[in-house]
């Protein structure tokens, strides 16, 4: 630093600010150290930083699932993009955390991070309670509530009221609910987080028809959040002697698999088959035929969770406890119709 200071021109306190507060200096100043330290070659060692500010500048997502799952699906891609939007705006990196050898939980200690955007949550399973332990700021979305923790979450139960409703509107009584994989004991009625509230927006749009989960044509599967899952969910429901007439998939990538596998069945969607997802990803819009579904802003749910946390990170007090619940809406495409 002093060698750079030198060149430039300036003191090494100067240089300290180039690199941890630039703002403080004049923009002809800063960029004379730049050019300095790019010609010497110098770079901050990032360990003694940290070591020094106890601060990273980056953020972890923890990630409900492994990395290639992640990455398999679209909608993480969106709200990674929503995450971004405000890492770049305020100078933090990202780290992906994903769970470490099958746990969420082992993976909190590892990440060298100044906060937690923790997403898909469905129950805790002590990783509150851990990122409480460590007192560092972290931000739940799409889990359970606390009143204590800041969360972004959507009206899930809302929105499948709106598909169920429509699908019954149809004519639909053979319906196949079809959710991801939670990992609890006990079956649907253990569920929680946002299969939960979805699931409970299915009992309530079918109590008001006078229909529940229990009666004949109705089924209730889980499968992995994948498009392979999808594929098992069509595959396991069309074996069935009196296979549904719809399927509501609570995620647009197991609905793609679902449409992947009826059009290698030869079954014809939405004349034999009707399906909708949930989250109205790119793809969507251009499956053959287009997916009947609900649209989740997914990249604001990002942008609002790691403006929640850099919040949190940059006050020396308790901050703010914010709560978010994001509206849905259906939107009706091709893959729906009248039941046969």
């Amino acid at each position: 630093m002093q060698e750079v200071a030198d060149l430039a021109g300036v003191s090494k306190s100067a240089v300290s600010l180039a690199f941890n507060d630039p703002r403080k200096l004049s923009d002809t100043t800063l960029q004379n150290i730049r050019a300095a330290s790019s010609e010497l070659g110098y770079a901050q060692d990032p360990a003694a930083r940290m070591l020094r500010t106890r601060r990273t500048d980056s953020l972890a997502l923890l990630l409900p699932q492994q990395l290639d799952n992640v990455l398999e699906n679209p909608y993480y891609t969106q709200f990674l993009q929503g995450i971004g939007q405000t890492c770049h705006r305020e100078g933090f990196t990202l780290l992906l955390a994903p769970p470490l050898r099958g746990s969420m939980l082992r993976a909190i200690p590892y990440a060298a991070v100044d906060g937690f955007v923790v997403s898909g949550l469905e129950y805790d399973r002590g990783e509150v309670t851990a990122l409480r332990q460590r007192r560092i700021p972290f931000v739940l979305v799409d889990s359970e509530w606390h009143d204590d923790v800041p969360s972004v979450e959507i009206d899930d139960g809302q929105g499948t009221v709106e598909v169920v409703d429509y699908l019954l509107g149809l004519g639909h009584r053979r319906i196949a609910f079809v959710a991801f994989e939670t990992g609890v004991e006990g079956g649907f009625g253990a569920w929680r987080g946002p299969v939960r509230r979805r699931m409970d927006g299915v009992r309530r749009s079918l109590g008001e028809v006078g229909l529940s989960t229990d009666d004949p044509g109705m089924t209730v599967l889980e499968v992995a959040c994948t498009r392979a899952g999808g594929t098992e969910a069509f595959r396991r429901l069309w074996a069935e002697p009196e296979p549904p007439t719809a399927i509501v998939a609570f995620s647009d990538i197991i609905a793609f698999g679902v449409l992947d596998a009826a059009r290698a069945a030869g079954v014809d969607v939405p004349g034999a088959l009707s399906v909708t997802g949930f989250d109205d990803l790119a793809e969507a819009s251009w499956t053959a035929p287009s997916l009947t579904t609900v649209r989740q802003p997914i990249a604001t749910k990002g942008r609002l969770a790691a403006e929640y946390l850099v919040e949190a990170i940059a006050t020396d007090k308790p901050a703010e406890i914010r709560h978010q619940r994001l509206p849905t809406s259906l939107l009706v495409r091709a893959s729906t119709g009248r039941a046969a």
